[in-house]
Order: structure tokens, then sequence, then C-alpha cells
């Protein structure tokens, strides 16, 4: 599993730049750089955030990263292979507005 560091600290998963959630998607089937993918799992922190479970777990500094970013060079059988890995998308609302900054095209 890689290493995690998530800069996504809008996100209701992010805790301390590491993520809470267990697992994340990395999303770009057709990416040729890194700001055509995202983090499929971002979901914006709301008002309520702090009655959620998510708010109490603690993040993870290593993760499971189903990958459908197929032509990057870390991606192995939909599955990320790089020893670390950065989310990005400090003000994030939306996951479109994330990406994975680890991506590199083979």
């Amino acid at each position: 599993m890689p290493l995690l560091s998530c800069t996504a600290r809008t996100c209701i998963y992010n805790k301390d730049e590491y993520c809470s959630k267990g697992d994340i998607l990395v999303d770009g089937s057709d990416a040729k750089v890194a700001d055509e993918t995202c983090c499929r799992s971002f979901e914006e922190r709301g008002e309520s955030a702090s009655n959620s479970a998510a708010a109490e777990s603690c993040g993870c500094r290593t993760i499971d990263v189903d990958c459908r970013a197929c032509t990057c060079t870390f991606n192995k059988e939909e599955k990320c292979h790089a020893d670390k890995i950065t989310i990005t998308g400090g003000s994030a609302c939306r996951c479109d507005e994330t990406k994975c900054g680890s991506f590199e095209k083979r």
C-alpha cells in the first residue's frame, strides 16, 4: 500500500493530511497529465461533519488505492503500486478539483 499524503483539507476524510477512509479511488482513465486525474473518494466536509463517524476516525499513513488512471506508470491491474502518492486540492469543493500529484504517464 502506498504512503499517502493528502492536501485536500476540505475533504471529510482528511485528518492531518492523511486519509481516514481506509481506501480511495483515483480516476482518470484517459489521463495524460496529473490534472486529468482526481480522487473520486473526495467528499466535501460539511456543517455536520463533526457528528459523522469519518470525523472521529484517525488518518492512515498507508492506504489501499484503486486506480482507474490506466496510463499511469504505477497502475498495475487497477491498483496503485507507487511507494508514495500525493492527493492535492487544498480548497476543493468537488472531486474534480483534486488530483493525484504522483501520476506519471507511461
